[in-house]
């Protein structure tokens, strides 16, 4: 009698799993993952190949400033230049304006007081440089330290080597040059270390230790070393180097950049009070600092907000988290610190790890607690708590993912949303299916990041280690299909995007998702479909699935796998039979191929491309060999985005065990 084929069609979801024993997965979740690299579980079904990231910028970002040649006539090994907010470092290589030839550093002496560097190169200097010539560095080992991206004029901000650039993709521009007015020397024939200037718009808003600038008719670059005071516009400023010669009075001094040297990692917010759209950026270390299209600014106001760490939004006021201590300004005015017009502070418990405006309250995250403020005003600001057992470990994990809050404690990534009771919030564990793994994801010593894929649900988050190669760094993607269900987020893992700063928002209806590693570019995620040149490489295993009685043995014969593809897919699938014990005999892999020559409307060159072609969706595989339990594991190396869909086994059943 011939023998009956059955078959067994399996509906691809679920996600990675990891919190059930492999044959209870097999069970429950067959269309679940035990593996699912470089794959996103879809909302629109099955799961997705990732898209690539390619440079937002093909320009790399400056590593210490806008650095230039301190005096001419230097010839040799040596260089003195100017305008440096960080130090270079050995084996860093850069060009010289109007010198011919490209030049590495041997050695270092740098002054963070006077910001100048002395430069021991290799080859000696081609020429004499001009005074003043600019050291253009074509690369450098400081690493981004902060990443926003301002849908409101569609920028990308960046802090890095000291100084905050911006970008709309085709090149940087410095953005921390600060302006006091129409500064100019006040009398001339002065001397020495300190120079008398007037002209300042403000007696509150002046010069500070670290700006640097030059004057007219004199040849060096100058460095505020002491925060200054003013007085009816005027101000005397205490300098290095001193003064090359006496200017003439009334000579314009031109202020070149502020100074965030130290800063550690820099966050941003968007805030609008007046009509005009500005950027806040706190660094950890200096001053907070205000950016439009057009200006910048540091706060002087408080020196509770120098070192700010984090800084929010809230009911019209901006808020400035620094240790324990949170300050807010007055409301409607980022500038004013004035307890009689509205501004105050109070302290947290612990440390605090962010902040975030959820609904009607903002939120204060610390390590091992949580407090929400509530109130319109400082006339009846109350705060309150949440919880004393969870907190936040990692500042920048914390994101609103479609109407919940997620960040990463420490167990997991977990949620905070609003319950139906009024008052009460939702903590439940959102990493509970992978939650294994994310035990041995979260280190001590590690960093990590995190940004939201709106148009998909998702959350995204990154570890990163400088001593992981970018191959190796792993992060994990949820895609939430519920709110505030631990059970309803389904993951995928990545592998390949190395992220040290990350920042996602929208410019009309395009997301736009920004990140930065330890090099000297800036990276679009969800764009192309390689990682900024190398193919991607991806994976997904199913569970060992036992189809039906795990007693019995089955004969496998055939294997379609559905799929919707955006170009040529190639791959191979693997059979692997009954856990994979010593002694099973395995079949050899089977080359899994499909999708066709075809064109999408919109992303492909009328006369070059072929419309009209109707794309494969089915790979169709012969199989052999008999199995109590079998996983599918699929491979695949490069092409373009594809969603494996279904899965169909035909098999039959043969004798129990």
């Amino acid at each position: 009698m011939a023998t009956s084929w059955e078959t067994l069609p399996i509906k691809l979801k679920g996600g990675l799993i990891s919190n059930l024993s492999r044959l209870q997965q097999g069970l429950q979740a067959p269309g679940s993952a035990k593996v699912l690299l470089n794959f996103e579980p879809s909302i629109k079904g099955g799961y997705r190949r990732i898209n690539g990231f390619q440079k937002f910028d093909p320009t790399l970002v400056q590593p210490y400033g806008s650095v230039v040649v301190q005096s001419s006539g230097q010839s040799g090994t040596t260089l003195l230049v100017a305008d440096v907010h960080e130090s270079p470092n050995v084996d860093d290589t850069f060009v010289v304006s109007g010198v011919s030839g490209s030049y590495l550093v041997s050695a270092v002496t740098y002054s963070d007081t006077n910001k100048t560097a002395t430069l021991t190169i290799t080859p000696g200097l081609a020429s004499s440089p001009a005074d003043r010539a600019a050291l253009t560095f074509t690369s450098g080992q400081s690493r981004i330290e902060g990443v926003h991206y301002s849908s409101s004029n569609a920028k990308a901000y960046v802090l890095r080597g000291g100084c905050v650039w911006s970008s709309l993709g085709s090149g940087w521009t410095k953005v921390s040059v600060p302006s006091y007015g129409t500064t100019l020397v006040a009398g001339g024939s002065q001397t020495g270390s300190t120079l008398d200037v007037d002209g300042l718009d403000s007696d509150s808003y002046v010069p500070q230790a670290g700006d640097t600038f030059s004057v007219s008719g004199l040849d060096l670059i100058y460095t505020v070393t002491v925060n200054s005071s003013a007085a009816s516009g005027a101000s005397t400023l205490t300098i290095s180097p001193v003064l090359d010669s006496s200017p003439a009075d009334n000579a314009t001094v031109t202020f070149l950049s502020s100074s965030h040297s130290g800063g550690l990692k820099a966050r941003f917010k968007d805030f609008n009070f007046n009509g005009t759209f500005k950027t806040a950026m706190v660094d950890g270390f200096n001053n907070p600092s205000i950016i439009t299209s057009s200006s910048y600014t540091t706060l002087q106001g408080s020196t509770d907000v120098t070192g700010a760490g984090h800084v929010e939004e809230f009911k019209n006021h901006l808020f400035f988290a620094k240790n324990d201590l949170v300050t807010y300004t007055a409301p409607f005015d980022e500038e004013s610190f004035s307890t009689a017009l509205g501004a105050g502070s109070y302290r947290l418990p612990d440390n605090c790890t962010g902040l975030l405006t959820y609904r009607t309250q903002m939120v204060n995250f610390c390590e091992t607690f949580i407090r929400e403020l509530q109130g319109t005003s400082s006339a009846d600001w109350v705060l309150t708590s949440i919880t004393n057992d969870v907190g936040c470990v990692s500042s920048d994990t914390i994101q609103e993912v479609g109407g919940d809050v997620m960040f990463l404690g420490p167990d997991g990534v977990r949620f905070l949303g609003s319950t139906d009771r009024i008052g009460d919030f939702n903590l439940s564990l959102a990493s509970r299916r992978v939650q294994s793994d994310f035990e041995k994801f979260i280190a001590a010593g590690s960093e990590y990041c995190a940004a939201v894929v709106r148009g998909k649900n998702q959350y995204r988050i990154f570890k990163y280690s400088s001593t992981t190669k970018k191959k190796n760094t792993l992060g994990y993607i949820g895609t939430q299909f519920a709110d505030q269900n631990g059970q309803s987020v389904e993951w995928g893992t990545t592998e390949g995007i190395k992220a040290y700063r990350a920042s996602s928002s929208y410019l009309n209806d395009e997301e736009v998702f920004l990140f930065s590693n330890d090099d000297e570019y800036l990276y679009r995620l969800e764009s192309g479909s390689d990682f900024d040149g190398v193919p991607i490489s991806s994976s997904y295993h199913t569970p060992f699935i036992s189809v039906n009685d795990p007693t019995i043995r089955k004969t496998v014969y055939k294997v379609d796998t559905y799929f919707e593809p955006e170009s040529l897919i190639e791959g191979t699938l693997s059979l692997k039979y009954d856990f994979i014990r010593p002694g099973k005999i395995q079949p050899t892999s089977l080359v899994v191929s499909g999708g066709g020559v075809f064109s999408f409307y919109g992303a492909s060159t009328y006369g070059v491309n072929t419309y009209g072609g109707s794309p494969e969706t089915l790979f169709e595989n012969q199989a052999v060999g008999s199995f109590f339990t079998v996983s599918l594991q699929y491979n695949f190396d490069g092409g373009k985005p594809f969603v494996l869909d279904t899965v169909v086994l035909d098999y039959s059943t043969e004798d129990k065990k």
